[in-house]
């Protein structure tokens, strides 16, 4: 969340911020007239408990007469202190549905757009891969060489799920042993955390907000979320902690499985499994200094343009306009990957910086040089998330005659270089 200081500060530029987000009315005049009246009833109830501490030490020395008309009054200011209380309890709760509800402010050099179609293409890597054969797409050849089995899955599970088999499974680990050499050398700290997250952590990572209770996957018997993505688990790692000097910037890699309803895509990509429930991932996630966050972004960035480059994938770049970043982020890109039997690029990475904005929420501090205790910046990105990454490879890797090529820089992680079968069971 934002700090309501800055937004007393700064009214107009948040109000601008939200704006370009495209929220109209984003009630920060309505915020600031109940942020007023929660401060004056703050300052109420501390009088009251103030008259109450004075009054505890009078009595000691008061006479019995005096002793009654001070336990006399010190009723009365209990009744007055309950009110406000009350007063109070009710207008934090408006007070804290209004501030969460603001999003993170837009940092400059973010491209002004209303959605998707705005958003801004900042690089190309490669050419889109041409075929001088008729291409397949990918779940016919998956389904061919009998490494992804949706239909089994959807007998056991329903829609949006598969099984990754034979050298698709193998794949995936090469993927992700590439992925933590990669990350380790550069610093990151390699995690499998928990796919279980509290209520209360889930809600300061920003996932409730973000995500909605519909694509949420809530236990209600254990009061849990399962995760859409390590970032949630990663982030709340330090909750309510002070990070040392010499630990920033603290970066972590986090591999997990994903679970996501995806909700809002009722009818799209029901077949295969670019869109499903359920998939695994490798995040990075840093924690830095604010004044570092910025080239951290880039750093992050560039990491995933290393990683996509070793698997010579043709992809490019896109600059995330205002109206479709999420609330957390203050700046995002993404990677998109080149999808020859759709004829575009898709998906395939992201990469937000969040400054402060969930480090507030999780309480989450490091020493300045001065001694002073400051917020954190967090920021994440997709190192690989492994079956749309499959897809890609799948697509543009195939060869005349069905086989799929093995990208060079996973070869000594599999110990093959050509998908091929020629029957199936």
């Amino acid at each position: 969340m934002l700090d309501i200081k800055f937004i007393r500060e700064n009214p107009d530029q948040v109000k601008d911020s939200c704006a370009k987000r495209g929220i109209i009315n984003c009630n920060i005049d309505e915020l600031l007239k109940v942020d007023e009246k929660r401060r004056k009833l703050m300052a109420q109830v501390e009088n009251i408990a103030a008259e109450k501490n004075k009054a505890s030490k009078e009595i000691a020395s008061a006479d019995e007469k005096g002793k009654k008309k001070i336990i006399s009054q010190m009723k009365k200011t209990d009744k007055k202190g309950d009110k406000l209380t009350a007063e109070l309890r009710k207008i934090e709760e408006q007070f804290n549905s209004l501030i969460f509800s603001v999003p993170n402010i837009i940092l400059p050099g973010v491209p002004e757009g209303k959605d998707d179609a705005q958003n801004v293409v900042i690089e190309k890597v490669g050419e889109p891969t041409k075929f001088d054969f008729k291409p397949k797409n990918y779940i016919e050849l998956a389904e061919d060489l009998d490494i992804i089995d949706t239909q089994r899955a959807a007998k056991i599970a329903g829609s949006r799920f598969g099984f990754l088999k034979r050298e698709a499974a193998l794949l995936e680990f090469a993927l992700v042993n590439y992925a933590f050499e990669v990350l380790t050398k550069k610093g990151f700290i390699p995690v499998i955390p928990p796919v279980f997250i509290k209520p209360e952590m889930a809600w300061a990572m920003g996932y409730l907000e973000q995500a909605n209770k519909e694509e949420a996957y809530h236990l209600a018997q254990d009061n849990l979320y399962l995760t859409a993505t390590s970032e949630q688990a990663l982030g709340t790692m330090r909750a309510n902690e002070v990070l040392k000097e010499s630990e920033l910037p603290l970066r972590y890699a986090g591999f997990s499985t994903c679970f996501r309803r995806e909700a809002g895509s009722y009818g799209k990509d029901t077949r295969g499994i670019l869109r499903v429930h359920q998939f695994d991932k490798i995040e990075m996630f840093s924690f830095v200094k604010p004044e570092d966050s910025q080239n951290e972004h880039k750093f992050i960035l560039e990491t995933e343009k290393e990683l996509m480059n070793a698997l010579k994938l043709p992809y490019q770049v896109v600059h995330i306009c205002s109206g479709d970043l999420g609330a957390p982020a203050a700046e995002k890109f993404d990677i998109e990957t080149w999808l020859p039997s759709e004829n575009k690029y898709r998906e395939t990475h992201s990469t937000s910086n969040c400054t402060d904005f969930q480090a507030r929420r999780l309480n989450i501090k490091h020493a300045g040089k001065d001694g002073k205790l400051e917020l954190m910046h967090t920021l994440n990105g997709t190192a690989f998330a492994v079956g749309r990454i499959l897809i890609m490879i799948i697509e543009n890797c195939q060869q005349e005659d069905g086989s799929i090529k093995v990208p060079e820089i996973l070869q000594k992680y599999t110990g093959f270089s050509v998908i091929k079968r020629e029957g199936k069971n």
